[in-house]
């Protein structure tokens, strides 16, 4: 999959577009000297670019990926926090927060790729994604206890909507790295593939996502999404307004349309 374009957001962030997925986006983590540990400069790219994501109409499918061989992303760069103040530190929560918070609130749906380490605020960042493909040198974990703090990216509301309450805090509360075979047994990573081959297996379920409705695909995360911890019947209504904003769309129109005449929709995208 060769790439069509690229666009740079600060130093350690990059989106690309590949040739022949102009719906596709993947969303690069790129400060490989540091194994994309997540620096202040790091978390305003990851900011911008998600903005700049979320703003785009085409983009059906996101794919977050790492430039580095061993490691998906090491969490926040605690050298960068050794050097903090106090004042410091709080300055930066906002910042930090945005950048975890930019990839959960993204609008389409997201995969993430991930190999090597995914640990702290890294796994954080997998975890805000839709879906998680992981090759088998995989190593996860929110460790953040073991250095006097606690998962300050998600992590404490994610994990355990994947994998339930006493699961979770076994794992924050011990701090333990989980490898592939036991992340995937745990639901801790959704898809396990040969070493290597993560980014290549998410691309072809981001670009396999992506040949779908736009406005379906989107109706349906945040159905998905808000419908998290809401009561069956609450959650219905959640349902029925996601259903109602599509149902008179384009899109629908045009589905229906493409399946009786037995061809492939052109999504208007509204």
């Amino acid at each position: 999959m060769g790439v069509a374009s690229e666009q740079r957001f600060g130093e350690f962030v990059v989106v690309r577009r590949h040739e022949g997925q102009e719906h596709m986006a993947e969303l690069v983590l790129d400060r490989p000297k540091a194994m994309n540990a997540v620096s202040t400069a790091m978390a305003l790219s990851l900011v911008e670019a998600c903005d700049a994501l979320g703003a785009d109409p085409g983009v059906r499918a996101t794919v977050l990926t790492s430039s580095h061989e061993r490691a998906f992303c090491v969490g926040a760069d605690l050298k960068e926090r050794n050097s903090f103040t106090d004042a410091d530190l709080l300055r930066q929560r906002p910042t930090a927060r945005a950048a975890y918070t930019g990839v959960l609130e993204l609008p389409m749906p997201v995969v993430a790729a991930v190999h090597g380490f995914a640990l702290g605020g890294g796994f954080e960042l997998a975890l805000a994604c839709d879906v998680i493909v992981a090759d088998r040198t995989a190593v996860v974990g929110l460790p953040e206890v073991s250095v006097g703090v606690i998962p300050g990216g998600g992590g404490t509301q994610l994990l355990p909507r994947r994998v339930g309450a006493a699961r979770a805090a076994e794992l924050v509360f011990t701090a333990r790295r989980v490898e592939a075979a036991e992340a995937r047994e745990l639901g801790l990573v959704d898809e396990l593939v040969e070493e290597g081959r993560d980014r290549e297996a998410a691309l072809a379920l981001g670009a396999r996502i992506a040949a779908n409705s736009p406005v379906g695909l989107r109706a349906a995360k945040r159905a998905l999404r808000l419908g998290q911890g809401l009561d069956l019947r609450a959650g219905l209504e959640v349902e029925d307004a996601a259903w109602r904003s599509v149902a008179f769309s384009g899109d629908r129109a045009e589905g229906v349309a493409a399946f009786n005449e037995k061809r492939t929709p052109d999504w208007p995208g509204e």
